[in-house]
């Protein structure tokens, strides 16, 4: 199957490494290095060959062919391409999966092969306002901003000698762990910023501070950024300048995030892609007609009216076609624009007995025209009173709870009396 037989070669020092037996199981496997890789990562300052040792044997002896293939025939098979386990990985990346992604954020960045890797910055978020025309027509705003920059004297060292010494107090790693007992057999650990290099792992000495700097590796800088505002964006979308962010030694740069605030507008409401308009027409327009002009977002004036002997009811709704927000990166495609129309009544009194005389000859007869004496006669008489029905539901509402509320009282006493006897 293989060729020759390898000759066999060490197959009991990955074992030793992780501190078990040949025949360990998978779960023990696990803890073993779960222990060791903690103990010996090189951010809390372990050595980093013997985490790298940790983590090549817990990559073989976790994987059954490879364990199969070493259990038999040794390292040297294993390096001859046995198994698939002629090349191993990146022991950063075992510990990152073995511990879900956190592992190394856990020891302030981790450390690569030759020193510590990068950390990312953290991101800056500003909100941007603006109105309905930016996000209609598209704009562009300059905004200044001050942000941190890499000390163009020291080049980030923070020293004029470029030299630091590694902290005492974290062991270079930028981090402190503290160990608190909860309980019996209880205990909880935590991690904070080491005090004394506040998370850079180093310390300068006094007297060979950058005098720009003043030691901080970074100085305050202004910024000039040009914020493009596509047609058709949308309120919350972000707008991202890559690596703009705050500098730091040993740190990918984050983004500085633009986040869209769309401001109220006075006439448009916006709905994805589509605008609302409210419009009031008296009845007279309703019944007979009416046209008139709208100013769109972009300086155009629409002129709306209705067909020859349309009528519009109250809360009517019409829309036009490609007359909405245009659509995000497809700008020459456009939603609708609705208008929902209320219709203002002429006021009590307002029209003459003449004039309502006149109306009757033209619209449908009255119900009242259509019911015999003898049936107006069988009828009861009622008066209509003007009403507010929201505050109206609201008040009968407050009485149904102070009425439900007085019930319990009432039934609730005698049984509280029974129990003080």
């Amino acid at each position: 199957m293989f060729g020759r037989k390898p000759k066999k070669s060490n197959n009991t020092r990955y074992y030793e490494v992780l501190g078990v037996s040949a025949t360990a199981t998978q779960e023990e496997l696990k803890k073993a290095y779960r222990k060791a890789a903690i103990k010996n990562h090189p951010d809390k300052g372990g050595d980093p060959d013997k985490f790298k040792e940790i983590s090549q044997a817990y990559e073989v002896l976790s994987d059954p062919e490879k364990r199969d293939v070493y259990d038999q025939f040794g390292e040297d098979a294993l390096k001859e391409g046995m198994g698939g386990g002629g090349a191993t990985h990146n022991p950063f990346d075992i510990f990152e999966s073995f511990f879900g992604g956190s592992g190394a954020s856990a020891f302030g960045g981790g450390s690569g092969r030759g020193g510590r890797r990068q950390r990312r910055g953290e991101d800056v978020v500003h909100p941007l306002k603006v109105s309905l025309e930016d996000l209609y027509n598209g704009t562009s705003k300059k905004l200044s901003l001050s942000r941190n920059v890499l000390c163009p004297r020291c080049k980030g060292k923070g020293s004029k000698s470029g030299a630091s010494s590694r902290c005492a107090g974290c062991q270079g790693s930028g981090m402190k762990v503290s160990i608190r007992q909860l309980g019996p057999g209880m205990i909880q650990q935590m991690q904070h910023v080491c005090p004394d290099c506040k998370g850079s792992g180093e310390v300068i000495d006094e007297k060979d501070k950058c005098p720009q700097c003043k030691g901080q590796k970074v100085v305050q800088d202004k910024k000039m950024l040009e914020v493009h505002v596509e047609k058709g964006m949308l309120h919350g979308q972000k707008i991202t300048f890559q690596g703009e962010a705050d500098e730091a030694p040993d740190t990918e740069t984050g983004d500085i995030v633009f986040v869209l605030q769309q401001k109220e507008h006075p006439k448009f409401q916006r709905k994805s892609d589509d605008l609302f308009v409210e419009h009031t027409l008296t009845l007279t327009e309703a019944l007979c007609g009416f046209h008139f002009s709208l100013t769109h977002l972009d300086g155009r004036q629409l002129l709306i009216k209705t067909n020859p002997g349309e009528i519009i009811k109250p809360g009517q709704y019409k829309a036009i076609n490609d007359e909405g927000m245009p659509h995000y990166q497809r700008p020459f495609v456009k939603g609708r624009l609705y208008i929902h129309f209320s219709v203002e009544f002429p006021e009590a009194g307002s029209l003459h007995l003449e004039q309502l005389e006149a109306i009757e000859q033209i619209l449908p007869r009255r119900m009242v025209d259509q019911m015999t004496e003898m049936e107006l006669d069988e009828c009861e008489e009622t008066t209509l009173v003007d009403v507010n029905i929201e505050d109206e539901m609201r008040r009968k509402e407050q009485q149904r709870q102070q009425e439900a509320y007085e019930e319990d009282e009432d039934n609730g006493g005698p049984r509280a009396q029974c129990a003080q006897q």
